[in-house]
């Protein structure tokens, strides 16, 4: 057991209060050592000592660490050697964490996972969610409580703690006030009531991070969009589309962007409305951006109208939109006649298109009147 000195803190939280020792000689400066137990106790764990050194070096020179028992109870949970090391590689200060503290974090997370696989899982991707400050642990708990009253099942619940710790680490009256702008919004706009669970749920999986937006932001941004002309109907498709990003805008980037849009696409306040509905992701990039990847359509031979028609095509960057240009045109998919449809999507989606496209243009015609051929 590897425990050099008694301490019912977590030394991770406490450590703007460490300072390492320095030790004032003519003309140098001799830092701390390394705690050499900790240091061999990661060796043989497997740890790329160096990765830590580069980037978390500070933890090596802690005379109070905890590398045997965050082992043992990573190993506990059944995670394997390879695991552990990365989760020590990634998150070093783990080792500062004392026993009493990481088991009453396994207690608190196990109450929203539905095993210690799937625990191990979240670790492995987002140590620092799990080895936080042992003073947050009463606000994870309370606001643990908060969301489970909003039905939210354990696995959006456990996924929220895990991608976005500090709207779990503050006090739950913020995430309450968030909550419910978001549920008084969603209402005043005309959603169901039934449906509020599964489109809040959804907003918080697809953007945990709204939970730590100021309400006023909302507020203000959908106030500067029902005045540049969208019904509360639209707004709503609008706040479900946009993923909650729409807290991370501002009226003022937005009155640029919609602006720049409107005159370089040359069409009405109407028509740029439709757009925007059919592809939110236009009001959140900046002009400088929107500038580019018209310029880059517009090079490729492609209308104004075909945009129109398509403007999702303005989410790819202009270097994806070349490459996959290129690519149609290898087998002569010509975009300037064609639908931009086919640009649109993920790779994934692409490729498929693509696919597709390729064995339709390939695959010969069936003549019926040919006779078959048999063998004689």
């Amino acid at each position: 057991m590897l425990r050099l000195v008694t301490t019912s803190l977590c030394l991770y939280c406490q450590r703007a209060q460490v300072t390492p020792l320095l030790l004032t000689r003519p003309h140098s400066v001799i830092f701390q050592e390394e705690n050499q137990l900790a240091v061999n106790a990661l060796y043989d764990l497997s740890v790329d000592i160096s990765k830590v050194r580069k980037l978390k070096g500070w933890v090596l020179r802690q005379s109070a660490v905890y590398v045997s028992e965050t082992a043992a109870l990573l190993r506990d949970m059944g995670a394997s050697g390879p695991v552990i090391a990365r989760v020590l590689e990634l998150h070093p200060e783990a080792i500062l964490c004392n026993p009493d503290q990481m088991e009453a974090q396994k207690k608190l997370w196990m109450s929203v996972c539905a095993s210690q696989k799937d625990l191990v899982g979240i670790i492995e991707k987002f140590p620092a969610s799990f080895f936080t400050s042992s003073s947050d642990h009463d606000n994870q708990k309370a606001n643990i409580a908060f969301f489970q009253t909003l039905h939210l099942n354990k696995r959006i619940i456990s996924k929220l703690m895990a991608s976005a710790p500090h709207s779990f680490s503050r006090p739950v009256k913020q995430n309450e006030e968030m909550i419910q702008t978001l549920q008084k919004t969603y209402l005043d706009l005309g959603g169901k009531e039934d449906n509020m669970k599964i489109w809040l749920q959804k907003l918080l999986t697809q953007n945990p991070y709204v939970l730590l937006k100021l309400p006023n932001a909302l507020h203000d941004n959908l106030a500067f969009l029902r005045n540049v002309g969208f019904t509360s109907d639209e707004l709503l498709r609008l706040l479900s589309k946009l993923k909650g990003f729409v807290t991370e805008l501002n009226p003022e980037s937005m009155r640029l962007t919609l602006s720049y849009s409107e005159e370089t696409l040359g069409c009405t306040d109407a028509e740029l409305r439709q757009i925007v509905l059919q592809c939110p992701a236009l009001l959140y990039y900046s002009v400088p951006i929107l500038a580019d990847r018209f310029k880059g359509l517009l090079a490729a031979g492609v209308s104004m109208e075909q945009i129109m028609e398509t403007p999702t095509v303005l989410e790819l960057t202009t270097q994806i939109v070349q490459y996959r240009i290129q690519k149609l045109r290898s087998f002569g998919y010509d975009v300037r006649s064609g639908s931009l449809e086919v640009l649109n999507g993920t790779k994934k989606d692409f490729e498929m298109s693509y696919g597709k496209l390729r064995l339709r243009q390939e695959r010969p015609l069936f003549n019926p009147v040919a006779p078959l051929r048999t063998e004689d």
